[in-house]
């Protein structure tokens, strides 16, 4: 029911990390405008901020943090509430930022409307300044293991949308905190994501992205299987294009693979977690996989799905790399010849094995490895587009104007430009590239 005194409150969000952070600020988003507030853009004055945080990296932290502050700084009255991630690992740090108001673990995210509206009632009340000097505008509930799983999917977008299949992660890697941020692998059932799919094709939405904490791993809660998943997706109509956003090695098998080349509406684009090109390493991360399973599953993608576009993840750096990992890493990446690197320093965060490790890698050689890296990353991007030249695509066009240009990205995910046309935009066109 919408409190006819809240109406037309202004509403902000501002969103740090990954697509699946993306896809829960547009859900939480729709849940305040169902109740009559307006949202705003995160830099227009708001009434209220919501701030959905990523804690990946100690830099991440950081752009938490100085986001909070400047949003405080500029809107010195507004309410702000902290979620996500970074909410979740270190609540008490960030209540201690001045303008915070309200932090909501992993756990309660599906609470957040109703504690920030609580909130906003007795500002309405008794006053700002009266709340805030009782010390009753402070709340944190982000400390307790991560059971629940909120559904999610974005409809910002009019071309294509992030749908939360999954969340958590069983895997521990010795770097990586998402386990105690995210909890344990589960999912909603394929008949409730089917659903959310029906009501974001009835948007008028033509693509949807797979998205989730370790997305291969769906059905671990459910009984069910990944590949189920997207045979069940595949017929919803409405829906013209399938995206699967990252998927570990491990669980990118050949039956899944197969599926994705025998229909169209499979995009030919994978974006898949390597981490380093030396088995020493990898065996140090904890990863669930080698280096030659790797290249067996870049291998069956080009059988399977010629052009089809390949990004890999890479962490430089990490404790224990030596000049000769870092070569065996380098090599390896060249080898394969991917299309696209998305490239990460390696960042100690607490309560993680390798925060512990010896042989840290100081920082100047872990920026030069990420340099090589980025320049082997733009030759080898080069190389994908120049294969892909003179090649009849489609292309799903975006609301975006830039310099009387309109852009969109083809199936494999090459952004093309285009003379800005009002009728194209949210349409499927065939271009030549």
């Amino acid at each position: 029911m919408r409190d006819e005194s809240l109406k037309g409150t202004r509403v902000a969000f501002f969103t740090l990390g990954c697509k699946l952070n993306f896809s829960e600020t547009s859900a939480l988003a729709r849940e305040f405008v169902a109740h009559g507030y307006k949202k705003v853009k995160h830099n227009e004055k708001a009434d209220i901020y919501v701030v959905n945080t990523c804690s990946v990296t100690e830099h991440a932290d950081k752009k938490c943090r100085n986001a909070i502050r400047k949003l405080h700084r500029e809107n010195p009255q507004a309410i702000i509430a902290v979620t996500g991630c970074y909410a979740q690992l270190n609540p008490s740090e960030i209540l201690e930022l001045e303008g915070v108001d309200l932090v909501l673990g992993t756990n309660h995210k599906s609470d957040l409307f109703m504690k920030v509206a609580q909130l906003q009632k007795d500002v309405y009340s008794n006053g700002f300044s009266s709340v805030k000097k009782l010390g009753g505008r402070s709340f944190s509930c982000a400390i307790s293991e991560v059971e629940t799983i909120f559904p999610a999917y974005s409809s910002d977008d009019r071309t294509r949308s992030f749908l939360k299949v999954q969340d958590g992660c069983d895997y521990h890697c010795s770097y990586c905190t998402i386990p105690l941020a995210r909890g344990k692998s589960r999912n909603h059932s394929i008949k409730f994501l089917v659903q959310e799919a029906q009501e974001i094709a009835s948007k008028g939405i033509k693509e949807i992205v797979l998205t989730g904490v370790n997305t291969g791993d769906f059905g671990r809660s459910t009984k069910e299987s990944f590949s189920d998943l997207l045979k069940a997706l595949v017929r919803t109509e409405g829906i013209e294009r399938i995206r699967v956003s990252s998927i570990e090695p491990n669980l990118l098998t050949e039956e899944v693979i197969v599926l994705l080349s025998k229909d169209k509406k499979f995009l030919p684009h994978f974006h898949i977690p390597l981490q380093s090109g030396s088995n020493k390493i990898l065996a140090s991360m904890k990863r669930r996989y080698n280096r030659e399973l790797f290249a067996q599953r870049l291998e069956l993608i080009r059988r399977y799905i010629p052009n089809a576009f390949i990004g890999v993840d890479v962490i430089v750096g990490f404790p224990g790399e030596t000049e000769s990992d870092f070569s065996d890493t380098y090599n390896f990446l060249e080898s394969l010849a991917p299309s696209f690197l998305h490239l990460f320093p390696y960042s100690k965060r607490s309560n993680t094995p390798a925060a512990k490790y010896v042989n840290q890698v100081n920082s100047k050689i872990k920026n030069e490895r990420v340099r090589m890296l980025s320049k082997l990353s733009s030759k080898l991007y080069s190389n994908f587009e120049l294969q892909n030249r003179g090649r009849e695509e489609e292309v799903l066009f975006e609301n975006t104007v830039k310099g009387g240009k309109m852009h969109g990205y083809t199936r494999n995910y090459i952004r093309v430009e285009r003379p800005y046309n009002k009728e194209h935009i949210g349409e499927i066109v065939k271009v030549i590239l």
